[in-house]
């Protein structure tokens, strides 16, 4: 935008209108120029209008020396404006890309501190919009990362928000300087080392200078590219209507989509389905990485493939895929005996039983199959678990952990399997609760 600096707030109230009614505006506050224009206007903003609690927050990574002063001085910031701040210490998990390591543990933060009607305001502008298309060209990325920073997604319970994205570097600069308003040079930033960096001092600054519309028109392709991606998630959604059918194994608690409607779509459309469903659960896998979900849908009839995504597993059973994490992926320990059956018996890595209306008499154990086990059934004397099983397409994943119930050497019920799972004539029934985790969100 060409619009000069005595208009920004102005433009910054009309972009947070819809907001008005938010419980709390956060201030994502590094010290940097962004964030500390960012804070000004809000401040500025409150003692003009009625706007909702305003507070800042500071993350400090501690990766450098530098960094220990910074808290200190956005205090003093803060302080000056009347904005309470909350400074939280995290720690960046050492790993190939120290940038992603710290976004990561920043947002990590953010989330668990962003509570229920709350807003997150951070201050990226045009400037970091422009780097993030590019950045994310030079990887291969697709058309959602291509379509780059959305203005608001959710975080936490609430909703971040990037009030600031058609705002140029130029304006916030200029702003500050006509504010008089003092800020960190984060001496990182200076370190061409890091990709962002490279492409904020060696790349832009010759596309602007050959063409200075370049970073609007940047900003301009990627909201095209949002728009796309809006249209490929509604498909998506018409796509997994038709997988999201119920399975009888609802208690297993795991997300899971029927096969056979998601098989009769084209490539395309089953990798973008997929994405879909899987982007709330996992780190989306790369382009090479899609061979897995080929190999796992080609599989004989008879196997049980797996495919190995970054933040879990998805398992082809029963004629369904399933997304397994946590203490799915965790082998359970053999439990001792059930020494009180009145009360509910946690399994390690495995959540926990209880009974139901009369509680059998003792002494109880729980085991899981090893093979070979027989089970007597009133009217069909004794057959083989693992028929059983089959006969009940109960998912291959689930059969190693299902809770058996032993009295001695006598297998007396298999957990939530409707005529396995109790005694009729006992009036009593075996029940599992699988985990204790929420499996629908990584």
């Amino acid at each position: 935008m060409n619009s000069s600096k005595s208009d920004l707030p102005s433009r910054l109230m009309l972009s947070l209108e819809p907001w008005r009614n938010a419980a709390h505006w956060r201030i994502a506050f590094s010290g940097g120029l962004d964030s500390t224009v960012l804070l000004h206007l809000l401040a500025d903003l409150a003692r003009h209008h009625s706007l909702p609690a305003l507070s800042a927050i500071h993350i400090h990574h501690g990766l450098q020396a530098a960094a220990d002063a910074w808290p200190q001085h956005c205090q003093s910031a803060c302080d000056a404006l009347g904005v309470p701040l909350q400074v939280v210490r995290v720690a960046v998990q050492p790993g190939a890309s120290l940038e992603r390591a710290a976004r990561e543990a920043r947002y990590a933060a953010f989330t668990s501190l962003t509570e229920a009607g709350d807003v997150l305001l951070t201050g990226q502008h045009r400037d970091d919009q422009a780097e993030t298309l590019l950045f994310r060209l030079m990887r291969g990325a697709g058309v959602r990362g291509l379509s780059a920073m959305p203005a608001q997604r959710p975080l936490g319970q609430g909703t971040l928000l990037r009030p600031l994205l058609d705002v140029t570097r130029a304006e916030l600069e200029t702003y500050a300087l006509a504010h008089q308003l003092s800020w960190i040079e984060d001496p990182s930033n200076e370190d061409r080392q890091f990709s962002r960096n490279y492409l904020r001092h060696q790349v832009l600054p010759r596309l602007t200078e050959r063409w200075p519309q370049a970073q609007a028109s940047m900003a301009r392709s990627a909201a095209h590219l949002r728009e796309a991606q809006g249209l490929l998630d509604e498909l998506a959604q018409i796509d997994l209507a038709q997988a999201a059918t119920p399975s009888e194994f609802h208690w297993l608690g795991l997300p899971s989509l029927a096969l056979a409607p998601l098989a009769t779509l084209s490539a395309a459309r089953q990798r973008n389905a997929l994405s879909h469903w899987l982007e709330p659960l996992t780190r989306l896998p790369d382009t090479d990485h899609w061979s897995g979900w080929t190999s796992l849908c080609d599989a004989a009839n008879d196997a049980s493939p797996v495919w190995r995504l970054a933040d879990g597993q998805l398992h082809r059973s029963a004629g369904r895929i399933w997304w397994l994490s946590g203490d799915w992926l965790r082998v359970p320990a053999v439990s001792a005996e059930w020494r009180d059956p009145s009360t509910a018996l946690r399994l390690p890595n495995n959540g926990r039983v209880m009974f139901s209306g009369q509680t059998p008499v003792g002494p109880l154990q729980i085991r899981y199959r090893q093979g070979g086990e027989m089970m007597h059934l009133a009217e069909r004397g004794h057959r083989d678990l693992k028929r059983l099983l089959n006969e009940r397409a109960v998912p291959a994943f689930v059969r190693g952990r299902l809770p058996l119930l032993f009295g001695g050497e006598k297998l007396l019920a298999v957990a939530n399997l409707p005529g396995l799972d109790g005694h009729g004539q006992g009036g009593w029934k075996l029940h599992w609760q699988p985990t204790d985790e929420d499996q629908g969100l990584r």
